[in-house]
């Protein structure tokens, strides 16, 4: 396998990673040494390579990061993107540079954006950063910003939760656009969770929000109808969640194999499927 090909297949898995489990470190190569065996021994080469797919796959995901004097987590998205790896934040007033494989923000620097909806963007900041606090506990991330067109205003929410140790991971990412002309808002909601303890269930659900009109259009009145669709669509996922512990999901698997036993691992050689694939042999060969 050719090196290009070995960086595209690695470059797939990062953009279809669960929440939180993209962790390139300089044992990573080692990790995919049979795919990346000329840069198995080169950290420096590897994230170089791998860098267009972990800057993607960290845009898409709304990662966060924290500004040096800052409790607060900022976004790193497509819509407050600068350019040369630069990214800003509306409610400090600062840009700042952000390494995709560290997920670190350094050369803080002051930053005043432009925009014909200045004002409503600044406004929106308040009642958004509330609602975010209130119903995101986890790290919780907010951002309102100019789209590229400076026609319409995007708000993002995010908020997730890391627990490897239970082994699972998840985050919800909230991408609205509000157009002041037509007071109209639409987005999408994503939720994207990881269990992997005993299986691997991943849940990747997305709901779109169609234009809705914003009476008034008022930034209190567009968080109001934000939240009042994240509710209900909270309240769907309990539902289904639900539903699925209660019958679809005990259905997708035996609770033991067809002979009624667990397979004893520590025994597996003695089993007759592995003697006969040759891939635990209980004999020596002559």
């Amino acid at each position: 396998m050719s090196s290009t090909d070995a960086i595209e297949i690695v470059s797939n898995f990062i953009l279809d990673a669960p929440p939180g489990e993209v962790v390139v470190t300089p044992s990573s190569p080692r990790r995919f040494s049979s795919l990346t065996h000329p840069y198995k021994n080169s950290f420096k080469t590897y994230s170089q390579e791998l860098s267009p797919a972990i800057e993607k796959y960290n845009k898409e995901q709304l990662v966060t990061t924290k500004l040096t004097g800052s409790s607060s987590l900022v976004l790193v998205s497509e819509f407050n993107e600068l350019g040369d790896g630069r990214f800003f934040d509306v409610e400090s007033q600062s840009s700042f540079a952000f390494d995709h494989v560290s997920q670190k923000a350094s050369n803080i620097q002051s930053y005043v954006f432009k925009s014909q909806h200045s004002g409503l963007i600044k406004s929106l900041l308040k009642p958004l950063g509330t609602h975010v606090l209130e119903h995101y506990p986890s790290y919780p991330a907010y951002g309102v910003y100019p789209t590229s067109s400076d026609s319409t205003i995007a708000l993002l929410i995010t908020g997730a939760r890391f627990s490897p140790s239970n082994y699972w991971n998840g985050r919800w990412r909230s991408v609205y656009t509000f157009d002041p002309s037509t007071n109209e808002l639409s987005g999408e909601i994503k939720v994207d969770v990881h269990y992997y303890e005993d299986g691997n269930v991943r849940l990747l659900t997305t709901n779109t929000l169609e234009a809705v009109e914003i009476p008034g259009g008022s930034a209190v009145e567009v968080v109001k109808m934000i939240a009042k669709k994240e509710k209900e669509y909270q309240e769907k996922l309990n539902d289904a969640f639900g539903q699925l512990s209660e019958g679809a999901f005990k259905s997708l698997r035996r609770q033991l194999p067809i002979t009624r036993q667990k397979v004893d691992w520590d025994k597996i050689g003695s089993y007759r499927l592995g003697q006969q694939v040759g891939l635990f042999p209980t004999h020596e060969h002559s």
